[in-house]
C-alpha cells in the first residue's frame, strides 16, 4: 500500500518532536547520614554495607560520619544535622519524654558480662562479695544496674557497699583484669569477647541478670535512632537502609570470609577474631520487635527503680513509641 505524503511528514514531525523530550533518569538512591564512634562495633556492619554495595542493592547511599564520642553524635542527631545515630531505648525514651520524635530499630542483643579467670574462685554472683570489680560505664551503666538487681533479688548483696568498685576506660579495665590487678571486671560485650580469648570466662552477662529479672528473652542493647517523622517523609530511605541492615547481618553470620576481611578494621586476629564473630552473631536479634518492646518496657522499670530520675529523666515508664512502631506491626 503507498504512503501519502503527508503521512510521511506528519510521522517525520511527530518523531521530531519526541526526539526533544526529556529522557527519563534512573531514580537516585536517596541518601542516609548515620552520625557513629570511628571504633565502635556497629562500624563492623556499617563496613559490610558498603563494601558489599548493599546499600545500593536496597535503594539508599549510606553516608557515614564519624564522631569523637556519643555526646557529639547525639548533639548533631537532635540538631538534625543527621538522619540515624545508634543509641539505646533508655536515651530514646527520656528523648521522647522531653518532646523529641526518636524511634529505634533494633541493633544487637550483645551485652556486657562480668568476667573473671578461669582458674578464679569466684563462681557464683555472691563469690563477688568483697572482691575489687572494675565497671566501665559509669554508675548508670545499664548492664550494671542489672546485675545489681540480680545480686540483691538473689543473694541479698549490695555490691556498692560490699565491694571495691573501680570505673574506667573499657582497654583500661581489661589491662587491669589481665595483670590481676582486679578480681572481676564488667566491661563492653566486645572487650568481654578479648577476654574470652584470653583466658577469661563469663560470670555472669546482662542478658542473665535481665531475664532473672523477668525478662522473656535477649533485649537489644543498642538501636538505630531516627526521627518519626523522618521516617514518614523518607519510607524508602528508612525500609531500605532496615534491608540492608538485615542483608549485612545475614552475611556475618554466615561468611567467615567476611570476618577476615575485617579483621583489619576490628584490629582483631586469630582466637580474638573468632570470639568477636561468634558473640556478635549471638547478638543478632532474632524474635519479633513487639517481644523485645514489652520485655524492654519491663526492664524500664527495674532500672527507673535502680537508677532514679538521674537515668530516666522524669518518666518512670518507657514511653510509647520508643521502638519504631512499623517494625512492630
Amino acid at each position: 500500500m503507498a504512503i501519502s505524503r503527508r503521512t510521511v511528514l506528519q510521522f517525520m514531525a511527530a518523531t521530531s518532536a519526541h526526539a526533544f523530550l526529556p529522557v527519563p533518569l534512573a531514580r537516585a538512591n536517596e541518601k542516609v547520614r548515620i552520625g557513629v564512634l570511628k571504633f565502635g562495633t556497629v562500624n563492623w556492619e556499617l563496613d559490610t554495607i558498603k563494601h558489599n554495595g548493599l546499600d545500593t542493592k536496597n535503594g539508599v547511599d549510606l553516608d557515614v560520619q564519624f564522631f569523637a564520642g556519643e555526646d557529639a553524635s547525639n548533639v548533631a542527631m537532635l540538631a538534625g544535622d543527621l538522619d540515624m545515630i545508634v543509641s539505646d531505648w533508655l536515651w530514646v525514651s527520656r528523648q521522647r519524654a522531653e518532646g523529641e520524635d526518636l524511634t529505634l530499630a533494633p541493633f544487637s542483643t550483645a551485652v556486657g558480662a562480668i568476667m573473671v579467670k578461669q582458674d578464679s574462685p569466684i563462681r557464683t554472683v555472691a563469690d563477688l562479695n568483697g572482691k575489687k570489680i572494675g565497671v566501665t560505664g559509669g554508675p548508670l551503666d545499664k548492664s550494671w544496674l542489672l546485675i545489681q538487681g540480680l545480686a540483691r533479688r538473689d543473694h541479698d548483696l549490695d555490691l556498692t557497699e560490699k565491694n571495691e568498685i573501680v570505673f574506667g576506660a573499657p582497654p583500661l579495665l581489661n589491662e587491669k583484669a589481665m595483670t590481676g590487678e582486679l578480681d572481676a571486671v564488667l566491661n563492653f560485650w566486645h572487650f568481654c569477647a578479648r577476654l574470652e580469648a584470653n583466658g577469661f570466662r563469663r560470670l555472669v552477662s546482662a542478658n542473665d541478670a535481665a531475664r532473672a529479672l523477668g525478662a522473656s528473652g535477649d533485649v537489644s542493647a543498642l538501636g538505630y535512632v531516627f526521627r518519626d517523622k523522618w521516617a514518614k517523609d523518607h519510607p524508602e530511605a528508612v525500609q531500605g537502609f532496615i534491608r540492608a541492615s538485615a542483608d549485612a547481618k545475614e552475611l556475618l553470620k554466615t561468611s567467615d570470609e567476611e570476618w577476615n576481611r575485617l579483621a583489619p578494621v576490628m584490629r582483631a586476629e586469630g582466637a580474638e577474631l573468632t570470639a568477636l564473630r561468634d558473640r556478635f552473631r549471638e547478638g543478632i536479634p532474632n524474635r519479633p520487635v513487639a517481644d523485645e518492646e514489652a520485655d524492654a518496657a519491663l526492664l524500664y522499670k527495674v532500672l527507673a527503680e535502680l537508677g532514679g530520675e538521674k537515668l530516666v529523666g522524669n518518666s518512670p515508664e518507657m514511653v510509647a513509641g520508643t521502638f519504631w512502631s512499623e517494625l512492630t506491626q
